[in-house]
C-alpha cells in the first residue's frame, strides 16, 4: 500500500522541478530535491505528523514543513499550485525525456512554441532546433534517443508501482461481505520488469458488492467500464485495474489462464487439445461430453495436463513446458531463503538514514548477516575520504555488540572507471570485508571498451561483487553495451558474483542475461541497494527478476551460511 510519504515526496520534487524551469534559485531546487528525497525514503508513515515532528526528518527545515503540514490538512500546497499555472503541463511533461533539463525544456517553448514530447520529436526531425542556442547536432541525437526510450517504456509503470496499487485493492476487496478470494495476476504475478496494467482476480457468488466496492475505491479516479463480472477503472497516475469475478469452482483455471503469458497460455492449451481436452478460464473440459474435469485449483489443472505446477514467473514459454515435462523445472529463489542483504547505503554517502537505522531494520527483517556499503571517493557528489571510512568501520564494530544474531560487514561500492581501475589503493581495499565495484560513469563505451572495462574490475582480487552490471535505468537508460558472455566467462574464472539490483528501476542483471549468465556457472547476490529503511522491502522485487532468469537458492551467495558466505569473500 503506498504511503502518504511517497505522494508528498512526489509533490516536493515536483516543486523542485517548477523552480528551476521559472529560473529560480538552483540552491534552492536542491534543497526541496533532497527533502524529497528524505520524505520518500522515511521509514515512518508522516500522515498524522505535527510541524515538530516533520522537521525531525533529515533535510526538512521550516518552511517545507509548513509546505507539508498544509498539504496534511487541506490536501494541497498553494505555493505549488501557483508554480504550476506559470509552467504549461506539456513543458512538465518536457522534463521526464531524459537529459532534457528544465530550463531548455523551457527554451523550447518560449522560443519554438513546443511543449509536448510529440511536438519536440517533430521539431527535430523537421530541423526546427538547428541554431537554437545549446541544441546542437549531439542534443539532438541524444533527445530523439531519450524520447525513443520513453516509448518504449510507453504507459508502463515501474513494478512497485503497479504492486502497491494492486495490494491496496486486494486488501480493500478482501473485506467485502462474500468475497471469498482475491489477489492480483497477469504480468504482475509474472513479475515483469515494468507493467502496463493491473489485473485482479476475485470468487464471490454474488459479484455486486465487489463491484460496487472497486468502483467505489479511493484509488478509482475514473470508472472506465463497469459489468456483472468484469470492471476497469483508472488510478489518479494513469494505471488502468481490471476486476474479474469468477466462481469459486472456476478460481484455478481463472487464475491460470489471467496470470498468462499468452505464450505460455497457447502451449498449455495445445497440450489440452492432444489429450482431448479444452482449456479455458472456466476450466478443463473434456472435448466429447463438455464434462468439467478440474477448474478449481491451479495445480490441479496442470497436473491434469500431466505438468507440475509451474511457478508464475517462469510462465514466458521460454522452456518452462519441455523442462516441466522432462522433470527439469527448476525451483526457483524466494525470499525466504535470503539470509542477508548485501549492498546497502547510509547517510554517510546518499543513504537516508544512518547507520543505526539501517541496521536495527535488518535486524528486524531476521537477516543473520548485512553489508554497509557505501560510495567510495571517485564518485565525488557523495564526498567520502579514507578518514570517514576508518570511522565507519569504528561505528560498525561498535555496533555488533548489539546484535549478538546479525552479523555486520563492512564494505564499500567502488567505482570501475572507463580503464577498469577502481578507487583506492589495494592495500586500503584490504580493509573491508566485502567490496562491491559498479560503473556509474562513462555509459557510452565502445563495446570493446566498456568489455574490457567490467572484465578487468572482476579480475581485480579485492572485487566480490559485479553491481548493477548493465547500470540500466528502465526508462531513463539503457543498458550499457558489452559481450556478456565474455563478462560471464570472466566472472566464472575468477569468482566474481554478479549482482541482482532490486532496486525497482534497475532490476540489474535483468532476467534475461541471469538466465544467460548460469551456463557459465556464473554465481550471483541479490541486493536491495537500499538508501533508506523502506529501500530494503525491494528485494521482493529482486527476487522476481531472479526466479525469471531460473536462478535457484544454491547460486545466490547472500542465501549461503555466514561461515561459507565469509569464506567465498576471503578466497
Amino acid at each position: 500500500m503506498d504511503r502518504i510519504n511517497d505522494e508528498v515526496a512526489g509533490l516536493l520534487q515536483e516543486y523542485a522541478d517548477l523552480i528551476a524551469i521559472t529560473g529560480g534559485d538552483a540552491f534552492k531546487v536542491r534543497v526541496y530535491e533532497k527533502a524529497a528525497r528524505s520524505v520518500g525514503g522515511y521509514a515512518q508513515d508522516i500522515a498524522h505528523f505535527d510541524e515538530g515532528e516533520l522537521r525531525r526528518i533529515p533535510n526538512v527545515g521550516a518552511s517545507i514543513a509548513g509546505k507539508i503540514e498544509e498539504f496534511l490538512h487541506t490536501g494541497v500546497i498553494h505555493q505549488l499550485e501557483e508554480l504550476r499555472l506559470k509552467v504549461p503541463a506539456g513543458v512538465r511533461r518536457l522534463t521526464t525525456i531524459p537529459t532534457l533539463g528544465p530550463k531548455r525544456a523551457m527554451v523550447l517553448y518560449e522560443e519554438l512554441g513546443i511543449g509536448s514530447i510529440g511536438a519536440l520529436a517533430e521539431a527535430i526531425r523537421a530541423g526546427k532546433l538547428q541554431g537554437l542556442r545549446g541544441f546542437g547536432a549531439k542534443t539532438e541525437e541524444n533527445l530523439l534517443h531519450g524520447i525513443d526510450l520513453m516509448q518504449k517504456t510507453g504507459q508502463r509503470v515501474h513494478t512497485d508501482v503497479a504492486m502497491g496499487v494492486a495490494e491496496e485493492i486486494v486488501a480493500e476487496l478482501s473485506t467485502v461481505g462474500g468475497c471469498a478470494r482475491c489477489t492480483f495476476a497477469g504480468s504482475l504475478r509474472r513479475m515483469k520488469d515494468t507493467i502496463g496494467d493491473v489485473d485482479i482476480l476475485a470468487t464471490a457468488e454474488n459479484s455486486a458488492a465487489l463491484m460496487a466496492a472497486f468502483s467505489g475505491s479511493s484509488l478509482a479516479a475514473e470508472v472506465i467500464a463497469g459489468g456483472g463480472t468484469k470492471s476497469s477503472i483508472r488510478t489518479a497516475g494513469g494505471l488502468q485495474v481490471d476486476l474479474r469475478v469468477v466462481r469459486q469452482d472456476a478460481w484455478g483455471a481463472a487464475l491460470q489462464y489471467f496470470t498468462g503469458s499468452k505464450a505460455h497460455n497457447i502451449r498449455t492449451r495445445e497440450i489440452a487439445v492432444h489429450q482431448k481436452l479444452k482449456l479455458s478460464e472456466y476450466g478443463l473440459f473434456e472435448v466429447e461430453t463438455g464434462e468439467k474435469i478440474v477448474s478449481a485449483d491451479e495445480a490441479e489443472v496442470y497436473g491434469r495436463l500431466g505438468l507440475p505446477w509451474i511457478a508464475p514467473t517462469l510462465r514466458e514459454d521460454s522452456g518452462e513446458i519441455e523442462a516441466a515435462l522432462r522433470g527439469e523445472l527448476p525451483e526457483p529463489v524466494t525470499e525466504a531463503d535470503l539470509r542477508g542483504d548485501l549492498h546497502t547505503h547510509t547517510d554517510l554517502t546518499d543513504g537516508l538514514a544512518p547507520l543505526e537505522e539501517m541496521v536495527a531494520a535488518a535486524a528486524k527483517r531476521g537477516y543473520r548477516y548485512y553489508a554497509v556499503t557505501d560510495h567510495a571517493p571517485n564518485l565525488y557528489m557523495q564526498r567520502m575520504t579514507d578518514e570517514k571510512a576508518l570511522a565507519q568501520r569504528e561505528r560498525i564494530d561498535r555496533l555488533q555488540d548489539s546484535y549478538p544474531g546479525l552479523r555486520l560487514l563492512h564494505g564499500t561500492e567502488l567505482n570501475i572507471d572507463p580503464e577498469g581501475n577502481v578507487d583506492w589503493p589495494p592495500e586500503f581495499l584490504t580493509g573491508f570485508e566485502l567490496c562491491l565495484a559498479s560503473v556509474h560513469s562513462h555509459f557510452g563505451l565502445p563495446r570493446a571498451e566498456m568489455t574490457r572495462r567490467i572484465v578487468r574490475a572482476c579480475e581485480n582480487p579485492h572485487v566480490k561483487i559485479i553491481a548493477h552490471p548493465t547500470a540500466r535505468i528502465i526508462g531513463r537508460r539503457e543498458p550499457v553495451d558489452a559481450d556478456w558472455d565474455e563478462v560471464f566467462r570472466a566472472c566464472a574464472r575468477t569468482g566474481t558474483a554478479l549482482e541482482i539490483d532490486a532496486f525497482p528501476d534497475r532490476l540489474d542483471l535483468p532476467a534475461a542475461l541471469v538466465r544467460r549468465a548460469l551456463g557459465f556457472g556464473v554465481l550471483f547476490s541479490i541486493g536491495s541497494d537500499a538508501h533508506a529503511v523502506p529501500h530494503l522491502d525491494n528485494m521482493r522485487y529482486g527476487i522476481g527478476t531472479a526466479q525469471r532468469g531460473w536462478l535457484t537458492a544454491d547460486r545466490v551467495i547472500n542465501t549461503w551460511p555466514i561461515d561459507q558466505l565469509t569464506d567465498f569473500l576471503r578466497r
